[in-house]
């Protein structure tokens, strides 16, 4: 016989007390365990299940499913021995919740069938929607989205569960690929969430945040992630889940060092917690990155580890997922086997029967590369051409993915107009992408998403033997995130700039002193540098406009008698086109490796000469430095056959920006990160020049007040700032809209993060990052500043560092330099480059006769001598 109703009040307590845990876990949370002994000692059975239900939802929120598992193991017996049907079927559905989360599918699906039974009215929503969940889980999208859908058009649905559900359907929409019906669902749970309490808002952000990802909104979506973070912390929920979800944003970003530390922070919070479900998800994850970060054995290793948790937890579409990512992984390695092609094609089943489309088009790739590697077409086009279908209307990423697979496709049906086709399409959409960010740094990292169509493309276009199409497609590949934006005004950026450059001052003081650095303030340096740079992430572009290549007649015109040389690397090959006034040639170079290795021998014997520590080791270097420059000239330019006569426009490929080009020609040099955007600096500005001179000096060079001195006698209505007025603030205001600037700084060079290489001034560093925010492109600039050429290059192409960022705002013209300079030694050459731009002479004509008056006996001058390089046509 069931027991007599408890008291209202205690009952209605608990139910309240549920309801709170649910929607509000941090408020609400501690109220549970004394109900229950409250509950206990008055004997109330059913109060004490429904409070005991509250406790073991406090406890999931916090990922202590072991704890919520005896709890409602507890609850669950009180409820049989008592008879209460309907609390013991909400009891087991709560139960199949946690029993998910600890990965026992099979447990989580008998207690929802045993509570299918025992439970109707109200409670049905609350069932369905955990039925939907599991089916979620395991890859089974479209019953999942059956069930969902019917919670959502039950009136009756409480609004934190229409959130839940609204918000789950976003998600199902996004891997279907409708994107808009994934905002719809959104705003509908955005609206329920209101009323919901903090976790129902914090998880609609967090959707919102990953789905605006993958519609290609970049910026909104981290400005979601951002806000999902504090709601996560505000409703008291671990976040670790949010941590899983934003490394999905952070790789399709390629930020890829960030991404690696937050799937470590995910791991490691979840490895001490009851979630496997969720830490097979995290570690599957971070063998995706150590497979972008050039690791291929750790990542096999990682997702093995991962297929085998999925397969525990009985999710057949999340192990065919690792299986997939751990034969890619091990075909960078070791050659490709039957077993592994097997594996790919029944896990590219798998994802199909699932409907889980981006999956599906990375297994149908990797099983068709897989097919082509053992000699198989008729498998391999099969895959890739299933790939290319279910990657047609999908976000942006995957149809990359889904055009690799067409071109490789069209390349085995010996097709080519259809690869290059193919390749062009997909490049077409990536710039679109691309050229929505404010960002420099991420335009530039997105660039990688593209790298294999245009190594696909080129290496026709180079087999085909068609200068010309050699050339497009070189092109097409290269310094296309130098597309002019619109720089958008950061909310505080001014106080955030002013915190850091200040952070920035205090180090180096303390360096100057000869102190230790203190680790609060490199902490801080770095927390301040990491806020500055997220904070562009969220920026759109106000006027996104994609660079398109420049044709060959548009180019030769431009060049105007000029001749343009442009280097690429192909599967470990250099060659380079040449493009007169008559014809366009293709040279091949030999392998890169030997160019490369020059350059550094070259660069090393540059450093020593700039400070020798005596006769013998500066003729050692000296020594060092003729050889290295000789064997260049051999590698790089002999086998082209150039004319002396004439100035060269030099394009190099990515690894070689930093050989001293302008002392490997005899005649005028001018470099560019791309002939398209040597071309752009060449063009009339639409704002008339005007005759404004800037002449900044730096502090901590005993030659830099020097240097601007001399130069002033040469521009006498010049604005000139030493130390203490040369600040950042004032260098700034003087740098808008002057025709020709010289910066003799100091630099530091950021090869970890070349945002943040920085021109060191009176109170503090003038980043990239800065350069970028504001705008700033005077018409010519002279950097007479150690290594301030030598930008950072990117996957796909793409440079960043002061060069590429004024190039990107509108400067025509650069001298800069590629090694550490002897600043009391440059100041004859600076002198004569100046006497030059002052008389309208373009950069590269101007460095190319400032650089013959130099003796190049003197090994500081000599050090001068092949440093400086001109860059663009101004």
């Amino acid at each position: 016989m069931a027991d007599a109703r408890p008291e209202p009040d205690l009952l209605e307590q608990a139910c309240s007390v549920y309801r709170g845990v649910v929607t509000d876990p941090a408020h609400f949370a501690a109220l549970a365990g004394p109900l229950v002994d409250l509950a206990r000692q008055a004997h109330e059975h059913e109060a004490q299940v429904v409070a005991l239900r509250a406790q073991a939802w406090a406890e999931r929120s916090t990922y202590a499913n072991r704890n919520a598992k005896d709890l409602l193991d507890e609850a669950a017996r009180i409820a049989r021995r008592h008879h209460l049907d309907a609390r013991l079927g909400e009891v087991l559905t709560s139960r199949s919740a946690v029993n998910l989360e600890l990965g026992r599918i099979p447990a989580a699906r008998r207690d929802l069938d045993r509570a299918t039974h025992l439970l109707n009215g109200e409670a049905s929503a609350e069932l369905l929607l955990q039925q939907a969940v599991l089916l979620h889980n395991v890859g089974r999208l479209s019953e999942a989205a059956a069930l969902y859908a019917r919670v959502l058009a039950d009136a009756a649905t409480t609004a934190a569960t229409r959130a839940k559900v609204a918000n789950n359907l976003a998600l199902i929409d996004v891997v279907d690929g409708r994107l808009d019906a994934a905002f719809e669902h959104l705003e509908v749970a955005a609206v329920a969430a209101q009323t919901s309490g903090p976790a129902a808002r914090a998880f609609v952000a967090q959707t919102s945040g990953w789905v605006a990802v993958q519609a290609g909104r970049i910026g909104e979506g981290l400005t979601r992630f951002d806000e999902a973070a504090m709601l996560y912390v505000d409703a008291g929920l671990p976040l670790a889940e949010h941590y899983v979800e934003y490394v999905d944003a952070l790789v399709d970003l390629r930020l890829l060092p960030e991404a690696v530390a937050t799937s470590r922070r995910a791991v490691a919070a979840l490895d001490g917690a009851d979630v496997p479900l969720m830490a097979a998800e995290a570690r599957l994850r971070l063998a995706r990155l150590a497979l972008l970060s050039g690791d291929p054995d750790r990542a096999a290793d990682v997702a093995c580890g991962a297929a085998a948790m999925f397969r525990a937890q009985h999710r057949p579409a999340w192990a065919a997922q690792a299986d997939v990512l751990a034969a890619i992984a091990r075909g960078q390695q070791t050659p490709v086997t039957p077993t592994d092609l097997t594996l790919l094609r029944r896990a590219a089943g798998v994802l199909d029967s699932r409907h889980l489309t981006a999956p599906a088009v990375e297994a149908h790739l990797a099983a068709g590369r897989a097919a082509v590697a053992l000699q198989r077409p008729a498998v391999a086009l099969k895959h890739l051409d299933v790939a290319w279908e279910l990657a047609r209307t999908a976000p942006v990423l995957p149809r990359l993915n889904g055009r690799v697979a067409a071109a490789l496709a069209a390349g085995l049906r010996g097709q080519g107009a259809a690869v290059l086709r193919h390749c062009r399409a997909g490049l077409a959409d990536l710039a679109v992408h691309r050229s929505s960010f404010g960002s420099a740094e991420l335009r530039a990292l997105a660039s990688g998403h593209g790298s294999e169509l245009g190594r696909i493309a080129l290496g026709l276009a180079r087999r085909s033997g068609r200068p010309a199409q050699v050339l497009e497609w070189m092109e097409l590949t290269r310094a296309a995130a130098l597309v002019a934006v619109d720089p958008q005004p950061v909310d505080g950026q001014d106080d955030h700039l002013a915190a850091l450059r200040s952070a920035h001052a205090e180090l180096n003081r303390t360096r100057e002193a000869g102190e230790p650095e203190p680790e609060a303030l490199r902490v801080r340096v770095l927390e301040l540098e990491r806020q500055a740079r997220r904070a562009t992430w969220s920026q759109h572009s106000a006027a996104p406009r994609p660079a398109d290549a420049e044709s060959v007649p548009v180019l030769r015109t431009a060049l105007a008698g000029r001749v343009l040389v442009e280097y690429a690397r192909l599967d470990g090959s250099l060659f380079a086109t040449v493009l007169d006034s008559r014809r366009t040639r293709l040279v091949d170079l030999g392998p890169v490796e030997k160019a490369e290795q020059e350059t550094a021998a070259l660069l090393f014997a540059l450093r020593r000469l700039a400070a020798p520590a005596t006769d013998r080791s500066a003729a050692l270097a000296r020594s060092g430095a003729d050889l290295a420059l000789r064997r260049l000239r051999e590698l790089l330019v002999d086998p082209l056959r150039l004319p002396a006569a004439v100035e060269h426009v030099v394009v190099p490929s990515s690894s070689l920006w930093r050989v001293p080009w302008s002392a490997l020609f005899d005649g005028p040099v001018s470099l560019s990160p791309s002939a398209a955007q040597w071309a752009r600096t060449s063009r009339p500005s639409a704002v008339a020049p005007g005759d404004k001179t800037v002449l900044v000096a730096g502090p901590g060079l005993p030659g830099a007040v020097h240097e601007v001195e001399a130069l002033r006698a040469l521009h006498p209505g010049a604005t000139v700032l030493v130390p203490p007025d040369s600040r950042v603030d004032q260098v700034m205001a003087a740098l808008a809209g002057a025709d020709l600037v010289h910066l003799a700084c100091h630099c530091t060079l950021r090869a970890d993060n070349p945002a943040f290489s920085a021109l060191q001034l009176a109170d503090g560093p003038l980043s990239v990052h800065e350069i970028d925010l504001r705008g700033l492109a005077p018409r010519r600039v002279v950097l007479a500043a150690c290594d301030s050429a030598a930008d950072v290059a990117y996957e796909g192409g793409e440079m960043l560092g002061f060069v590429s960022a004024l190039l990107a705002r509108g400067t025509t013209g650069l001298v800069a330099s590629v090694v550490p300079v002897p600043d009391l030694d440059a100041v004859p050459l600076m002198r004569s480059l100046h006497e030059q731009l002052g008389q309208g002479v373009p950069v590269g004509a101007a460095l190319h006769a400032a650089r013959s008056a130099i003796d190049r006996q003197d090994p500081r001058s000599f050090v001068s001598w092949c440093a400086f390089t001109a860059v663009g046509a101004g």
